[in-house]
């Protein structure tokens, strides 16, 4: 072992609790080296265990992403069912090929709470309160609403409150295409640090990753590396007043990540402290015109890492699930036709989305359900080797060609989280029209997984029942043939879908009570919707939480908030010209404000639910330290 890599850390990020319940338990983490692992389930009340051994091929899931850094989802049958209302205490043990013996508390101290001697979560099949959120961006000015989830463990660990029975995270976990400075800086140390795997790049100004940290626009430049797309030329110059327009569409693209290094580093300096604590962050390399805008995002990052101990207790604390939105890949992922044939029609641009959704899979979306997405890692995962990637075009059109990242929690209520962002409608009338958010056979299979609940809990990234004032402004510059110019995503922007979706509601068989988790919008609100002119009305309650750290511009915010009260009140004659018409939408307000229905403030979304989600209690824990409680109307 050379002395750089003994200076590694053991673990690099995680452990994160993913897919748990009576019969599995998932564990997520990055390391340096292959370890073997054994693994110890018990309970400390009841001085027994449900696991204690050495880990086998099936137990045990890798993937080499780089020469010292290797992905590990461990997936563990207990050896009898763990009772529901369990606290399962746990012990992750590290082995060597030397024979070297490792315990996780050992490792990470910080990982354990006041009068702790191991990590825990509980295990629930009864949802009665869990936290939710989306939109993480770590230069954002704004705290970190993942340190609120460390405080509300904490304080079930207590006594002090209940603690949250999962963490639903709905979007925009990671920004890809919206880097700061200090991170990208990190981000290229890490990278060569743990020898993350580069690659060679058809089609680009650089042949390999390896230039992107050599090349003069490297930072803040980004844009000039990207690929082209000189058919939307004009559109970007009129609104941005840009000379060229690149395929991605983000305004903020300047340190936009491409390599599948990058990605993974991005991931690892996210979620843990370890290799921020061993990268130097200084102005040396920046362009001068660029030195304080980097100042200003190294103090917004700093005090983002000062958190993440916090955080990755909390991670490790808790049963964790995801699901990407569009900046886990990259601004208006396929949200037009038009996007998708320019983005895939580009080798450049295809492998840069690519290389995010390997990503995703590898760090977000295998723990969600690992059974289901077995027949992906047996796939793909041989062509992960020591020396890098084999066929990595081959690997991105695998991840683009999977159709399953949707997933269910049998739990009660039911948990649906949707994809909203692969299984498109696409236009057929127009290239520049928006695609619903899911097509006709997904929507089918959705109802089908509801026919016959007594209630649901469904996760969709963007509001199913949004501001209906921001979807029309959307629907007109869609009229325009603008629709990526303001992010026309949202359940109506779409005809097809709207209706299916909203049929969905109506049909007598589907659940009499759902509840919507949402984020994506930067701003939290919660809407009690029911069916106009029927008897036995399904109850509907959209509640959204956003961001977990980013914020809505606040006197943006409160214009929308009163013309969106003025002209879409209960009784505007209005709502008649929208897809919603036959619905009946009544805004909870937030902390009993008389004028105000949006509420501007970083944090983490807590729900509280009976089993029939009859009755169902909204906050947003602000990050601040303000509670936001949202009170239904009579």
């Amino acid at each position: 072992m050379s002395k750089n890599t003994s200076l590694l850390p053991n673990i690099l990020a995680g452990p994160i609790v993913r897919r748990a319940d009576a019969k599995q338990v998932c564990f997520w983490l990055i390391t340096k080296q292959a370890y073997n692992f054994s693994v110890k389930l018990f309970s400390q009340q009841q001085q027994s265990s449900w696991f204690d051994a050495q880990l086998d091929e099936q137990q045990l899931s890798r993937v080499q992403v780089g020469t010292h850094a290797f992905v590990n989802l461990i997936t563990i049958q207990p050896s009898t069912e763990i009772s529901c209302g369990s606290r399962v205490s746990y012990d992750i043990t590290l082995i060597d090929n030397d024979e070297n013996i490792s315990h996780l508390c050992e490792l990470l101290p910080t990982l354990l709470y006041s009068g702790q001697s191991h990590p825990s979560f509980v295990i629930r099949k009864q949802i009665g309160q869990m936290l939710h959120g989306s939109c993480r961006r770590p230069h954002h000015p704004s705290d970190d609403g993942l340190v609120i989830v460390d405080q509300q463990i904490e304080m079930g660990l207590a006594g002090k409150s209940e603690s949250p029975d999962l963490l639903m995270m709905s979007g925009d976990q990671v920004y890809i295409d919206d880097v700061a400075g200090p991170t990208l800086l990190a981000i290229g140390q890490t990278v060569a640090l743990l020898g993350l795997f580069q690659e060679d790049i058809d089609g680009a100004t650089i042949s390999n990753s390896q230039e992107l940290f050599e090349h003069p626009h490297c930072f803040y430049q980004r844009p000039e590396l990207l690929p082209d797309d000189p058919s939307t030329a004009n559109t970007y110059s009129q609104f941005f007043a840009a000379k060229r327009k690149p395929i991605f569409t983000s305004v903020n693209a300047s340190n936009h990540l491409i390599s599948f290094a990058e990605v993974m580093a991005m991931y690892i300096l996210t979620w843990s402290p370890e290799m921020w604590q061993r990268v130097h962050i200084s102005d040396a390399t920046i362009p001068e015109p660029f030195k304080q805008t980097f100042a200003i995002e190294k103090d917004i990052i700093e005090n983002f890492v000062a958190g993440l101990d916090k955080v990755r207790r909390a991670l490790a604390h808790v049963r964790v699930y995801m699901i990407f939105d569009d900046h886990d890949i990259t601004d208006d992922w396929n949200l037009t036709r038009g996007w998708e044939d320019a983005v895939y029609g580009n080798s450049f641009a295809k492998r840069i989305v690519g290389n995010a959704l390997v990503g995703y899979w590898l760090c977000q979306g295998w723990g969600n359900d690992p059974a289901k997405l077995q027949p992906l890692f047996e796939t793909c995962s041989e062509f992960f080797t020591e020396n890098g990637i084999n066929q990595h075009d081959l690997v991105v059109q695998h991840l683009l060609d999977w159709e399953h990242w949707h997933y269910c929690l049998e739990t009660s209520p039911k948990l649906v989280v949707l994809d909203t962002r692969t299984q498109r409608w696409r236009s057929e009338s127009s290239l520049s029209k928006p695609s619903g958010l899911m097509d006709w056979e997904a929507l089918s299979d959705l109802q089908q997984e509801l026919i016959g609940q007594p209630a649901v809990i469904m996760v969709s990234a963007a509001p199913i029942f949004g501001v209906k004032l921001i979807e029309t402004i959307q629907r007109i510059f869609t009229f325009f043939g603008k629709a990526l110019t303001v992010d026309a995503e949202n359940w109506m922007a779409h005809k097809g879908t709207a209706s299916v979706m909203l049929n969905i509601f109506r049909n007598r068989k589907t659940p009499p009570n759902f509840v919507i988790l949402s984020g994506d919008v930067h701003y939290s609100f919660v809407y009690d919707i029911t069916l106009r002119f029927r008897h036995n009305s399904p109850n509907i309650t959209q509640i959204t939480s956003s961001g977990i750290k980013n914020e809505f511009p606040e006197k943006l915010l409160k214009w929308f908030d009163s013309l969106n009260r003025i002209l879409y009140s209960k009784y505007s004659p209005l709502n008649w010209f929208t897809q919603r018409r036959n619905m009946l939408v009544r805004h909870r307000r937030p902390n009993d404000h008389k004028l105000t229905t949006l509420s501007n403030g970083a944090g983490i979304g807590l729900l509280k639910v009976d089993q029939r989600c009859s009755k169902v209690e909204a906050q947003q824990l602000c990050a601040s330290g303000k509670v936001v409680t949202f009170t239904k109307q009579d």
